[in-house]
């Protein structure tokens, strides 16, 4: 395949999408220089009837070789079809797109505007050509083939549209009226033509004109009170404060609970500085049922921006959420906001709790308001709260695996044990190619030591052996995996590896110190195994674990140091403890091994 080829496949996801990019749509690539009406001023090619076939044997190969997506083919198709009628439009007008893609815009322009002489009644050759023309900056042009659209084609409105973009970025205002103009004729009149009809009559500083193009909205449709606060509104922008407060107020006075006018009224009063005015106003829009949820949370943010700019106290800000939320039922985007707004300023959560669990009563589903919750519950170690809060999670987020880590880590401080190890295996069943790794290391160990405390060493350490998949560094996971290794006394060599670089990487834990003074211990390297322990007491592993004290009362013992580690073992004894051996040790003054 030469590097042509590979250009062509390419470039493939383009081809087809240009003509959509440009046209907006497929066009018919009839041939009408085959056959039907014809541009005089282009010679015409008279094909044999073996001509005629040949050539659509290959337009029709050509078009299926293009769906295809084999673009090389296609190209010489329609090369062929070129070599047979080099006056097809249809032809001309494919080979223009892999002209364009080829980087030749030049031949592209010479296809298409041949195609258009061709076939000068195909709508879409010409729209590509005023697209092509329109990227190359050539505005008139595109203008005078986009006018031609618009003569030839009168029940369309697309070129109308597009012409009117063009001549306002030519600054060509008369010309975007007289088009304007054109299109209410065939579409009637509407707020967006008057509206930019508005606009251009204020370009050509015609202030007359463009306030009567919206009376005149209004006159043509006098009980749409919409139009009428369009007018006031646009009064209001551009200073005409009283005519405007006058709109308003008389929409109102028609039509008390307006919202867009009552809303159109606030921003009167904030604009002539009537601020306790501004203020009622404001609380009566955002009670208004009428009002649509969006504009209140806009309202809403621009009340709390204006609250902090001003330094004023929320109490006027949370008595407007309440009496919001209580007005509100459906959606719970005005207690989200509320939240928010509370834990910006770090109220209590005593009082944030029932804003959220309003959010939940609406939105049981509403994570967010779930795991806010869920974090005071775990900050104060409530595990009954947050097994609560948890349990329904999983029926309405089952893809959130934060709540089964605190679910299972909450039934295992409740002692529920088993339920704790079915949770974490739920959650791992969550597990995506999205989620956190770290997160997944932590399922594991957890589900790893709930198999070690069930006895069931073979699916614990399969279980940890997953985790440090996950997580090479799951310091916690290292460790259990290395003690329990010990206590069986088995892979102490692996269990060595392991505890050695959680004490690399915590060398004060004293847990993970006792860990490897004990796997040195279990491999007869007591002077080692000392060193460890004194490290590990001295960062307090001892001060109330009955392991770690008997543990180092055994490595002393191994010492050569006899009265120290009875010492040891006593301080043990004087602490909950199951050891089997202990009092043995006490009692005869000696190790023994269990």
């Amino acid at each position: 395949m030469n590097k042509k080829q590979i250009g062509y496949r390419i470039l493939s996801g383009c081809l087809v999408s240009f003509a959509f990019l440009l046209c907006g749509a497929c066009g018919s690539t009839k041939d009408m220089s085959k056959s039907g009406k014809k541009n005089a001023a282009v010679a015409e090619v008279r094909l044999s009837p073996e001509e005629e076939q040949k050539f659509d044997y290959f337009f029709l190969e050509a078009n299926r070789y293009k769906l295809k997506g084999e673009y090389d083919t296609a190209y010489e198709m329609y090369n062929r079809c070129l070599d047979i009628n080099p006056q097809s439009a249809s032809v001309l007008y494919e080979m223009a797109h892999f002209s364009l893609f080829l980087n030749q815009p030049e031949k592209a322009r010479i296809e298409l505007e041949k195609a258009v002489k061709l076939d000068p009644e195909n709508i879409w050759y010409k729209q590509t050509l005023a697209a092509f023309y329109q990227q190359k900056g050539e505005t008139d042009k595109a203008i005078s083939v986009y006018e031609d659209i618009a003569t030839q084609f009168p029940k369309r409105s697309e070129a109308l549209m597009l012409l009117v973009d063009l001549y306002g970025r030519e600054k060509r205002y008369e010309d975007v009226i007289h088009t304007l103009d054109r299109l209410e004729v065939k579409e009637g009149k509407s707020e967006q033509i008057s509206m930019e009809k508005f606009r251009m009559y204020l370009n050509m500083n015609n202030q007359e004109k463009a306030f009567s193009e919206i009376e005149s909205l209004v006159k043509e449709y006098p009980n749409d009170f919409r139009y009428k606060v369009i007018l006031g509104d646009v009064y209001l922008n551009n200073d005409k404060l009283e005519e405007a407060r006058s709109v308003f107020q008389s929409v109102l006075d028609e039509e008390p609970d307006n919202a867009p006018a009552q809303l159109s009224m606030a921003s009167y009063y904030e604009k002539m500085g009537l601020d306790s005015l501004y203020r009622n106003q404001l609380d009566t829009v955002l009670l208004n049922k009428k009002l649509d949820t969006d504009t209140k949370l806009n309202m809403m943010r621009r009340l709390i921006i204006d609250a902090e700019q001003k330094k004023q106290d929320s109490t006027k800000v949370l008595t407007l959420f309440r009496h919001m939320m209580a007005e509100e039922s459906e959606t719970a985007d005005i207690g989200m906001l509320c939240a928010q707004y509370m834990i910006s300023k770090n109220m209590d959560e005593e009082t944030i709790k029932p804003v959220l669990e309003h959010i939940l009563s609406i939105e049981p589903d509403n994570t967010a308001a779930r795991l806010q919750l869920l974090g005071y519950a775990v900050n104060k170690n409530d595990y009954k709260q947050a097994i609560a809060i948890c349990k329904p999670a999983l029926e309405y987020n089952p893809e959130v695996i934060e709540f089964y880590y605190y679910l299972g880590l909450s039934y295992y401080q409740a002692d529920k044990k088993n339920e704790a190890l079915e949770t974490f295996l739920k959650g791992l069943e969550q597990i995506s190619a999205e989620s956190d790794k770290n997160v997944i290391s932590q399922f594991y160990e957890l589900v790893g030591d709930l198999y070690h405390q069930k006895n069931m060493n073979e699916k614990a350490y399969a279980a940890y052996d997953s985790a440090l998949v996950y997580n090479p560094d799951n310091i916690s996971a290292l460790n259990n995996y290395a003690y329990y290794l010990s206590l069986e006394k088995v892979n102490l060599d692996k269990a060595e590896e392991m505890s050695y670089r959680t004490v690399k990487a915590e060398p004060q834990n004293g847990t993970y110190l006792d860990t490897y003074a004990w796997i040195l211990f279990e491999k007869g390297r007591y002077a080692e195994a000392k060193i460890y322990m004194d490290d590990a007491i001295k960062n307090g592993a001892g001060e109330d674990s009955s392991v770690v004290l008997e543990h180092c009362g055994d490595i002393y013992y191994m010492n050569g140091e006899k009265e120290k580690a009875l010492e040891f073992w006593k301080q043990a004894a004087e602490l909950e403890h199951e050891s089997k051996t202990l009092e043995r040790k006490i009692k005869l003054k000696k190790y023994i091994a269990e």
